[in-house]
């Protein structure tokens, strides 16, 4: 399965067509949240992929346009977007008008709202993920008692080196859409300094990417708000049997599994961090240590998070993606420009997200110097016709 886009010769718009129905509107606020006014209107988007000539037959059906006539009318539509075509055929089921609510600031509506830490089984992978980011918490919040300034720039360093070359260059740009090929000798070592982010192996960290891409703000992607902001953010990690639940294995990285070096991280991929950590204890003691993992690491983790969260709440759309990805330039700021989001997900083979010139994109300048001293080679940009068959205007 081909989860990788490169520019089509002959670029499409993605469509969406509406289905509509109406529910009530819930009398009760829940804290954190806004009711959704009965003016408000949110879409059920069923989408096909650029690539087919033709939608699917159900798109098409006489029954479906009958359906959109004869409700029209209906000021209230409900949500789901960006729903694969296998589920586009599939009934839904109906959800109380009492959940549906609003996040925070945002137009956005939680439809199917998720609790993942009660009402099922925590495997010994769910602990042990849990346990690591607990840990990594804990452990920075020694940060105002360990503070010297040679701890504090060697935090800075590896923010730098994990979140810009490790996780956003490489896991993100190089790995997961291919955007530009590099040399294997700095691939890997690209790859390697992602792994020090301690956010999984490049080959767990790209298939579920890629899902998220193919399944995006859909009922089947592993991380939507659709079913919470904070489901979005972070406590989707911890039930680690719902991505192979809703999307299958990680057989849609066949490209990384070929290769030993990815395999070999994969099999030791927890010892490298540990192995990190105790380098930094012996350099400069437990400051080191605190700084250089603790704090160093959850600031990494929260500015990835934010691009998965945030970014699908907060911000704007200038493409016709058929999902929630938003440009939000204060993510774009902490995350090395990986906030100019609903660009990258119109053109998600582009090795640039700042598309316009005022659009900061630290991880775009990198590739483009490489691209300048020849390392980096078949770097992909969106042409002008893709562009214009996907602006909203």
């Amino acid at each position: 399965m081909d989860l990788i886009k490169s520019p089509p010769a002959n670029p499409k718009t993605h469509h969406c067509f509406p289905l509509h129905h109406t529910f009530n509107r819930p009398e009760r606020p829940v804290l954190g949240f806004r009711p959704l006014p009965q003016s408000s209107k949110v879409l059920n988007f069923v989408h096909y992929d650029s690539k087919q000539s033709q939608p699917n037959k159900f798109l098409t059906s006489t029954k479906l346009f009958s359906h959109l006539l004869t409700n029209s009318y209906r000021t209230v539509p409900t949500i789901s977007t960006n729903a694969a075509l296998s589920e586009a055929t599939e009934p839904e089921a109906e959800t109380e008008p009492g959940n549906y609510r609003r996040i925070l600031l945002s137009d956005v509506i939680v439809k199917r709202p998720r609790n993942v830490f009660m009402g099922r089984e925590w495997n010994l992978r769910d602990m042990a993920t849990a346990g690591v980011v607990l840990a990594m918490h804990l452990l920075s919040l020694f940060a105002p008692f360990q503070f010297n300034w040679g701890a504090f720039w060697v935090a800075v360093a590896l923010y730098v080196v994990t979140g810009l070359f490790g996780i956003t260059l490489s896991y993100h740009r190089n790995l997961s859409h291919k955007s530009f090929k590099l040399p294997k000798w700095l691939e890997y070592l690209f790859a390697y300094c992602a792994v020090q982010a301690l956010q999984g192996s490049p080959i767990d960290w790209v298939s579920t990417h890629r899902y998220h891409h193919q399944f995006c703000d859909s009922e089947r992607d592993p991380h939507s708000p659709i079913e919470g902001f904070w489901v979005s953010h972070i406590s989707w990690l911890f039930d680690t049997n719902s991505v192979a639940e809703r999307c299958g294995g990680s057989n849609n990285a066949g490209d990384l599994e070929k290769q030993p070096f990815y395999k070999l991280i994969q099999k030791t991929y927890i010892a490298h961090p540990i192995a990190l950590g105790i380098l930094l204890y012996a350099m400069g003691g437990f400051p080191f240590l605190v700084w250089g993992m603790g704090v160093r690491i959850i600031w990494v983790y929260h500015i990835t998070w934010l691009v998965n969260s945030a970014c699908h709440v907060w911000g704007k759309q200038a493409w016709n993606t058929c999902d929630l990805s938003r440009n939000n330039w204060w993510v774009a700021l902490l995350a090395f420009g990986e906030g100019w989001h609903n660009n990258h997900h119109a053109f998600e083979y582009s090795a640039r997200h700042g598309l316009n010139w005022w659009q900061l994109d630290m991880t775009w300048y990198v590739v483009r110097f490489l691209q300048a001293i020849g390392l980096a080679t078949d770097v992909k940009l969106p042409t002008e016709a893709h562009k214009q068959r996907m602006a909203l205007n």
